[in-house]
């Protein structure tokens, strides 16, 4: 594989405008399909498999007219002196239901005085208003209008405030993604100390990004990708674009160093670092594409679209990157070497050496200290909840939080996540007459408030009735109660079938479905990726290395976020109104872009260690070249990830602030007590043991000659055919110098 890269380079860099030109044909091709393609199609949240979803389609099916999947507000009115009843206060309240009533894709607003949704202390009211469409599908100019009609019918004497998913805009802007490429520039000019070099893996990272993105509005009618599918692949098209290309360039340079031409830099660059960017993309696409085995069809598509971005990056990293090198010409050079201050004035020793010295000097006692650490962190960990956030979650600021605070406190926290149950009647039974039966059944239960009516379909054999817990959506006594409804033996003497709807029944059912799926998620992942490490490194120990490490920083990145997002430590630092459950689809997401980041650092770093031991260094010594060339690669990688999953603290959601604290602490813990503290002491224990592969597996597992000694030999054999007719073009000098 060395050798056909590094021929793949040597082109790239020689034909710099053929190659060039043809990513420009290809981004404004796709540009021009794109804006011919018709718009995303809304994005489908159906969760197939479970009973919230099942009892949702039997809604549809037998009760069209109540819009079960449409979006939903409930408006919240407070007399803030007196009561919500008084005449007045009475006519506002009914104005600004007439008011919600005129948008177009409004189909219902409830009027709280029929339908006595007034609390006992007669204080507050609410109305609920149904559309007509689900809220992925709801109008700008609809959210606009609810919005504003509820700031018209606020007043000194009446509060009002709204909440549910018809307030919440479709996520939009990339305030986030400019913030992180603004760290990434500076994080790269002090890294290459040219502002042309460090401009060269942001100008490929955001082509690599503009043609996926652009490909995926080509694919989302045929495909079904929907408006958000495009979020994922953006983040991690920017994250590998960048370390991909940083790796490339970097290897450039320091092959400069060492007195290459530059087209022999450049095919020696992909040659060498391009095995390592390829195997790196491969397992980022595994985790990715992995997402398929969760189930549900959002993150399938989201995790395809974003894995299709990533073969992009690195196709860009081999191809583009040499043809650029070969535009700016001398423009690029090699980096400037540190001279130590007297003495023989020698190259100073970076500070990836002199650490990487210190740990194979005192392997045990950083291997102990390193897992000590991370041990402390994960404990958290145990303590996990899961659920997915609801208005209780977000900032006492928004008028979500407000709505939702006046309900609770004006009728129960339950009614903020009433229960649908669903009754269908089996073969002879009576659907009245089982829902009759459930609703005294229930009633009397301690963790109940409320039981409705229940409501007949015309076609008689289905019935609905709403149920409101006594404890708040996200408590678990609520979980509790959602799995005692689905209790077979509640409807046992009525013949018939019990469904239970809503959005607090829907989390319970995501929740589990996501907590099901994580083993085998992570046991696909890890043990896909096991196997091409194996093939990678030609070791099992190794692998076997990079898979407890990755283990070892999720599990400290998930219990970092139970601390901060759970248990509230340090909540007000990181901007938490209201700790709670951690949201249902943060672990295995973390699993997915973690892994991925986690075995670039890993491909990275250890292909430069195995690189030099094949090439005769001790196994402590080539520990430490591999921090000399390397180290600040990883270093400037791992920053630049950190500081773009940061950013996304900055939001409002309390699911943006845990995915970018989550991922953020996770890169944290991965690259620098993994990467840079445990993988140095584990290859100094095993010395020359972590390169061995068994003989009989030796033969099985394919050489793909990541390291490049392939293509060393090739060189040298070369240069020896040319010595005695007296050339000694491309000799390398004496001089080796340091990459950075």
């Amino acid at each position: 594989m060395a050798t056909f890269l590094s021929g793949l380079g040597r082109f790239s860099f020689r034909r710099h405008w053929l190659v060039a030109l043809l990513w420009v044909v290809l981004l404004v091709g796709t540009g021009v399909l794109a804006g011919r393609a018709p718009a995303p199609p809304p994005n489908d949240f159906s969760m197939p498999g479970t009973e919230a979803q099942q009892a949702y389609d039997l809604l549809e099916k037998s009760f069209p007219e109540l819009n079960a999947d449409g979006a939903t507000a409930r408006v919240v009115f407070r007399a803030r002196d007196g009561k919500i009843t008084a005449p007045e206060a009475k006519k506002a309240v009914q104005e600004t239901v007439r008011d919600l009533g005129g948008d177009p894709q409004v189909v219902r607003v409830t009027d709280p005085y029929a339908t006595r949704s007034v609390s006992a202390d007669g204080s507050t009211a609410y109305a609920q208003v149904s559309y007509e469409v689900p809220a992925s599908k709801l109008a700008e100019n609809s959210r606009t209008a609810l919005r504003d009609t509820v700031e018209t019918a606020g007043s000194t004497e009446l509060q009002v405030e709204v909440g549910g998913n018809a307030v919440n805009a479709v996520a939009g802007g990339h305030s986030s993604e400019a913030l992180g490429l603004a760290v990434a520039a500076v994080v790269l000019v002090i890294t290459f100390g040219s502002l042309l070099a460090a401009g060269l893996p942001l100008l490929t990272a955001v082509l690599g990004v503009g043609i996926g993105g652009l490909a995926i509005k080509v694919l989302a009618e045929p495909l079904g990708l929907g408006s958000t599918t495009s979020g994922l692949a953006t983040m991690i098209g920017l994250a590998v674009g960048i370390d991909y290309a940083l790796f490339v360039v970097s290897r450039y340079r320091a092959e400069l160093v060492r007195g290459r031409s530059r087209e022999d830099a450049a095919g020696h660059a992909v040659g060498t670092a391009g095995p390592a960017v390829v195997f790196a993309g491969l397992t980022v696409v595994i985790a990715l594409a992995g997402l398929a085995v969760v189930g549900i069809p959002l993150l399938t598509r989201m995790g395809l679209a974003a894995a299709g971005t990533v073969v992009v990056a690195v196709l860009i990293a081999v191809t583009l990157i040499p043809a650029l090198l070969g535009i700016c010409g001398r423009r690029i050079g090699p980096p400037r070497v540190k001279r130590r201050r007297g003495g023989d004035g020698g190259p100073k020793r970076s500070m990836g050496v002199r650490w990487a010295r210190f740990v194979v000097r005192r392997p045990v006692a950083v291997l102990l200290g390193g897992i000590a650490l991370l041990g402390v962190i994960a404990v958290p960990a145990a303590s996990l909840k899961m659920g997915l956030p609801g208005d209780e979650s977000k900032p006492a600021s928004t008028t979500q939080r407000r709505a939702y605070d006046l309900v609770a406190d004006g009728f129960g926290p339950g009614y903020n996540g009433p229960l649908t149950v669903v009754v269908q009647a089996e073969g002879s039974g009576s659907a009245r007459a089982a829902a009759g039966n459930v609703a005294e059944e229930v009633r009397d239960r301690k963790d109940i408030a409320a039981v409705g009516q229940p409501r007949l379909s015309e076609s008689g054999d289905t019935a609905v009735l709403d149920v409101v817990p006594a404890t708040a959506p996200s408590s678990t006594d609520t979980a509790d109660l959602v799995h005692a409804l689905r209790d077979p033996a509640l409807a046992s003497d009525s013949d018939a079938h019990v469904l239970v709807a809503g959005s607090t029944a829907m989390n319970v059912d995501v929740s589990r479905k996501l907590s099901g799926a994580l083993l085998p998620y992570l046991g696909l992942v890890v043990g896909l990726a096991f196997l091409l490490l194996i093939a990678v490194f030609r070791s099992i120990l190794v692998p076997l290395k990079a898979a407890l490490g990755f283990l070892s920083s999720v599990l400290a990145g998930l219990g970092a976020v139970v601390a901060v997002f759970q248990w509230g430590w340090l909540s007000s630092v990181f901007g938490v109104a209201v700790p709670g459950p951690v949201m249902s689809m943060m672990p295995i997401f973390m699993v997915g872009v973690v892994f991925g980041l986690a075995m670039d650092y890993e491909v990275f770093l250890v292909t430069r260690m195995r690189e030099a031991f094949v090439h005769g260094q001790s196994p402590k010594d080539s520990v430490v070249s591999g921090f000399e060339h390397s180290a600040r690669v990883v270093t400037a990688a791992a920053v630049i990830m950190i500081s773009v999953f940061a950013s996304f603290m900055g939001s409002d959601e309390q699911m943006l602030k845990t995915i970018g604290f989550g991922l953020a602490a996770a890169v944290l813990f991965d690259a620098f007590i993994v990467r840079m503290a445990l993988v140095p002491a584990v290859l100094a224990l095993l010395g020359r043991r972590a390169w061995r592969l068994p003989r009989w597996l030796d033969r099985l597992v394919p050489d793909l000659d990541v390291e490049g000694e392939r293509l060393e030999r090739d060189q040298r054999d070369a240069l020896a055919d040319t010595s005695p007719r007296g050339s000694d073009k491309g000799a390398e000098p004496a001089r080796t110098g340091t990459g950075h």
